[in-house]
């Protein structure tokens, strides 16, 4: 399964949206280089009052740009960054991937896929009336995420827009990918 990097971001600061940027550096077990969310324990502010000492499983939050066209279609203009991802991607699905990922990015960054983001109010602020496009509940009453995946760095490097991405599979069986 392949896709390529459409946009990176990261923001120094607590805030909902992360600005674009030309490139960012992963660092092994940390994160985004610079970015409030990297660290080896939980950066999360709702994580952070539950319990700082548990391990930051969502260093690098991944967004799929397929995304944003279905949510134009229900009157919401989302572009990359807006969400707080780190990377945006496209022709991956990577709602789909099971856990444990890999994915490998441009020449020698690898990410293992640790969950799904678990939407909050702040898409709400954001936007009024998103949060319900971005997590719902299908037929049977299972919820769905679709605000994309976390994972945590095993290998850094740097991330360009235009970067290809390649998922490389964990042995079976398959964990579908719960949220973090």
């Amino acid at each position: 399964m392949r896709g390529r990097v459409t946009a990176v971001s990261s923001n120094a600061t607590y805030s909902f949206t992360k600005p674009n940027r030309d490139a960012i550096t992963l660092l092994t077990g940390l994160g985004v280089e610079g970015d409030v969310h990297a660290g080896v324990t939980v950066k999360h502010r709702s994580r952070l009052a539950q319990d700082p000492t548990r391990p930051n499983l969502r260093q690098v939050h991944l967004i799929h740009e397929e995304l944003f066209a279905e949510l134009a279609g229900e009157g919401h203009e989302v572009t990359p960054g807006d969400l707080g991802e780190n990377i945006t991607t496209s022709g991956i699905d990577l709602l789909g991937l099971p856990a444990g990922t890999l994915l490998r990015i441009g020449d020698s960054a690898v990410l293992e896929v640790t969950g799904l983001r678990n939407p909050c109010l702040q898409i709400d602020r954001f936007q009024d009336g998103l949060l319900k496009h971005v997590v719902g509940r299908d037929a049977d009453g299972t919820v769905i995420r679709k605000a994309g995946i976390m994972g945590i760095v095993k290998e850094g490097g740097v991330v360009r827009p235009g970067d290809p991405i390649e998922a490389e599979l964990p042995a079976g069986p398959h964990r579908p990918l719960g949220r973090v």
